[in-house]
């Protein structure tokens, strides 16, 4: 068997050469699988044993083969996934730097706000607090983490910037307060 593979098929069809044995020799055969697929190197004398297991043994062998070219096929595509998506070429399968801030533990201190699966970082805060005040991007925050369908959102800042485009911005709030200054509005 292969290394670390932790199970192997038997097929339905062996229910009509086991059926012909009586209850002993059954059992002789089943351990004498099991003997084989941990690489026990198993040895009988019985003749009817090595019939009726030779077909299985067979069997295991093709499913070993496909097994093996499988998890070939799987670690190639893995590794041409790995070089695509880091434009170099990786034949050690190392990881060239985190896919995102969240999974790198030292960009923790990073996060402004998060929640369930969304955050945001504090450079993403302070654009937004470039036009519109704490207070209203916290209120807007509060709202959309308890929103009941949060769930379908990909970013909080995207979508955050989105739902304060329904307030008031600082420079919008600076202007009335000229306006009022100079007598222009009550």
């Amino acid at each position: 068997m292969a290394e670390n593979k932790k199970s192997f098929l038997l097929y339905c069809d062996l229910i009509h050469t086991v059926q012909k044995l009586n209850d002993d020799q059954a059992g002789k055969l089943f351990k004498h699988v099991l003997e084989y697929v941990n690489d026990l190197n198993p040895e009988t004398d019985d003749i009817l044993l090595q019939v009726c297991f030779e077909p299985i043994k067979q069997n295991l062998k093709r499913d070993l083969k496909t097994y093996e070219k499988m998890c070939k096929k799987k670690s190639e595509a893995g590794k041409k996934g790995m070089a695509k998506r880091w434009g170099k070429d990786n034949k050690d399968n190392k990881c060239y730097k985190p896919i995102t801030k969240i999974t790198d533990n030292d960009n923790e201190k990073d996060i402004y706000r998060s929640f369930a699966h969304l955050s945001m970082s504090v450079d993403q805060f302070n654009k937004l607090e470039a036009e519109y005040d704490k207070s209203v991007i916290d209120s807007c925050l509060d709202s959309i983490e308890n929103f009941k369908n949060n769930n379908k959102y990909k970013s909080l800042y995207l979508t955050c910037k989105n739902w304060l485009k329904k307030e008031p911005k600082k420079v919008e709030d600076k202007l009335v307060a000229q306006a009022k200054k100079h007598g222009y509005v009550k």
